[in-house]
């Protein structure tokens, strides 16, 4: 046990895309260590599942908002009703995400607003939402923000998320010095292959695809990241344990990005026939997520 488990007792966080994936295993983490989560996404019924989980071991310790984080009147008033409601947030967690392989010639405006605007426009808009608070009450918090180790070396077939979270990672360093003086942290950790179920059906959707950056073979350490590992890390930073910590990028991949490309550079191999495929599949995973959002 690396932590105790009331080591953040008295801390309440919210977690954007909190209802499946990297986002609720990170919620349960923290859960488990004494925190109070919120957990956002589109899908009331996803996000009151994970919250019945995490209850079902810790009590009430676990709220839900649905929230589409591209629309900020909605999230500055989310955000306004956990205040109002259960008391300040300590720490948000930018989680929410959207993306898929393809082409970047093939790709529509639609799409790379898709990705856009739930990456960067909805981490700019909760940031803001909970920075504008902090700083008004003259309180302390905590920003994280997931990221992946593409901000420092780019990626083809992911250009729109790329740039994204490039533009994140430039978020975090400037309002880390920005907002220092208000004893607002902000900071990023780039996670390695840490499989999730949708996230893999999109990232790495047929044989033909999974030579990109999904594998466990590339990383020197030949194995996926741990859930249990990220959370400790973000834990960390959520903690009262590295106040001086403040506009960083960490990156948890078992060495992946400095032993290996760990981008989705090996899919220029593939042919149209290849990408048609991909397509298809990450259309059905779509089309699956959209009727479970509607359900």
């Amino acid at each position: 046990m690396l932590f105790d488990k009331a080591s953040l007792a008295g801390k309440r966080v919210l977690i954007t895309g909190g209802g499946t994936g990297l986002g609720k295993g990170i919620a349960k983490h923290l859960a488990e260590h004494g925190s109070e989560v919120h957990l956002w996404g589109r899908r009331r019924e996803i996000l009151n599942a994970a919250a019945e989980e995490i209850n079902a071991a810790r009590g009430r310790v676990a709220h839900v908002q649905p929230v589409d984080v591209r629309q900020f009147d909605q999230v500055d008033a989310a955000v306004a009703e956990i205040w109002e409601k259960f008391g300040p947030l300590t720490g948000l967690i930018n989680n929410a995400a959207a993306n898929f392989i393809a082409p970047t010639k093939d790709l529509s405006p639609r799409a790379y607003e898709a990705i856009a605007s739930t990456v960067m426009d909805g981490a700019f808009f909760t940031t803001l939402a909970c920075g504008r608070r902090w700083i008004k009450d003259g309180r302390k918090g905590s920003i994280v923000s997931m990221l992946v180790t593409w901000v420092w070396t780019g990626s083809p077939y992911v250009v729109p998320s790329a740039m994204s979270k490039a533009a994140i990672d430039a978020m975090t360093k400037s309002l880390a010095v920005e907002w220092a003086q208000y004893g607002i942290r902000v900071n990023a950790v780039a996670p390695g292959p840490f499989p999730t179920e949708y996230a893999w059906q999109m990232l790495n959707p047929t044989l033909e695809s999974s030579a990109g950056a999904t594998q466990a073979d590339g990383v020197p350490m030949k194995r996926f990241g741990q859930i249990e590992e990220l959370g400790n890390l973000i834990l960390l930073l959520q903690s009262d344990g590295c106040d001086y910590i403040t506009g960083e990028t960490i990156a948890i991949d078992g060495g992946h990005h400095l032993a290996a490309p760990s981008t989705f550079a090996s899919l220029s191999n593939l042919s149209d026939a290849d990408w048609k495929v991909i397509r298809e599949h990450s259309q059905a995973a779509s089309a699956k997520s959209k009727a479970q959002r509607s359900a």
